[in-house]
């Protein structure tokens, strides 16, 4: 027989395994019940880490499941903004009639022109005067460079520059200091409408200053439905007719600050120790199949999706209006259908029209 002395010592560690296996949990060493603890956390965290993101939207605020009465609310302010004046009433379209394929475009208004003969080639409620969104920011640059204000001085976005109509946001913070010409590029590449504010209160006299030279400089040009009311177009009074936003195009392309900064793929700014990447809010502008001279775009709930252009088609030069487009794609839609109806028509037999002149 084995001495006392070592039979005790062989079986401690068997009587110790099952005792922490009998005992119950909340009475076992506090080493066990941290482990068990610590892989019930794990366990939580892992659960925890598989669930699904919250969906945020393009401002930063979580999107919560609307209540009946949120549906009912944006059932009628979209029905409130499919009566606008400029969004009711009989549809007009005009096509020279030398062209032989008719065109159908998903915009309430648009143009096509000849830019280097004035020709209209399709328009669809050319006179009908509505809201022109950001296409203002193309007017808020040609004032600028026509006071000849030094692009390379430095302006800083200041808090007169926020949105205090609509609550947008921008990546430009308050502070953000950068040159005078960064700020067009962004305005009119990106649509940043602190840039843009910023260009108009820095105009001699201040913003008011900068929108009684806008409106006239809509007269001196021929806008004769036009009006401006602000530098970024965030104010839904900034209003035209797609016949005066050809005329504004064909101005802006004379500007080869303008042409150049507006058809700008992307750019990036350095804001303190942040790289904010911008890119042109026309994707095809980077489209290899397109010669773009002059773009730009805009958006408003009230203005729809709105896109202007100059371009060569086939080497001919033409203005392109797309106004109050429904969709995320449909102006581009537009402008590619606009695209393939003149190249499909100049092989037949070129742009050689007797179509009205503006």
């Amino acid at each position: 027989m084995l001495p006392t002395v070592l039979l005790q010592k062989w079986l401690r560690p068997v009587l110790m395994a099952l005792l922490l296996v009998s005992v119950p949990l909340s009475m076992q060493p506090a080493t066990a019940a941290a482990a068990t603890q610590n892989s019930k956390a794990t366990k939580a965290k892992s659960t925890s880490a598989k669930k699904k993101p919250q969906k945020v939207s393009r401002y930063g605020t979580t999107r919560n499941k609307p209540t009946p009465a949120q549906l009912r609310q944006e059932q009628e302010r979209l029905l409130a903004l499919s009566r606008l004046p400029h969004r009711v009433g009989p549809t007009e379209i005009v096509q020279a009639t030398d062209l032989l394929q008719p065109l159908s475009l998903e915009s309430r208004a648009a143009v096509v022109m000849n830019a280097e003969t004035g020709e209209i080639l399709y328009g669809k409620n050319l006179t009908r005067t509505m809201p022109i969104a950001s296409i203002t920011k193309l007017m808020t640059a040609m004032v600028v460079l026509d006071a000849r204000l030094p692009l390379d001085e430095e302006i800083t976005i200041s808090q007169d520059d926020t949105d205090s109509l609509r609550h947008t946001s921008s990546r430009l913070a308050v502070g953000t200091t950068l040159t005078r010409g960064e700020a067009m590029l962004l305005a009119l590449m990106s649509s940043e409408n602190r840039a843009a504010a910023a260009l108009a209160r820095t105009y001699p006299g201040g913003t008011a200053a900068a929108v009684a030279a806008m409106n006239r400089k809509a007269t001196e040009i021929g806008m004769t439905n036009s009006h401006f009311a602000d530098g970024s177009g965030l104010n839904g009074q900034n209003t035209a007719s797609p016949t005066d936003l050809v005329r504004l195009v064909r101005s802006a392309n004379t500007y080869s600050e303008i042409r150049h900064f507006s058809t700008t793929a992307e750019h990036a700014v350095i804001a303190g120790k942040k790289v904010l990447q911008y890119r042109n809010t026309n994707a095809l502008v980077a489209n290899t199949d397109w010669d773009i001279a002059v773009s730009k775009t805009g958006f408003l709930n009230e203005a729809g999706k709105c896109l202007v252009m100059q371009a060569k088609v086939n080497s001919t030069p033409v203005v392109i209006v797309l106004m109050d487009s429904n969709g995320r794609y449909t102006r581009i839609g537009d402008a590619n259908r606009v695209k393939k109806w003149l190249e499909s028509e100049m092989a037949a037999h070129g742009i050689t029209l007797d179509a009205a002149s503006l």
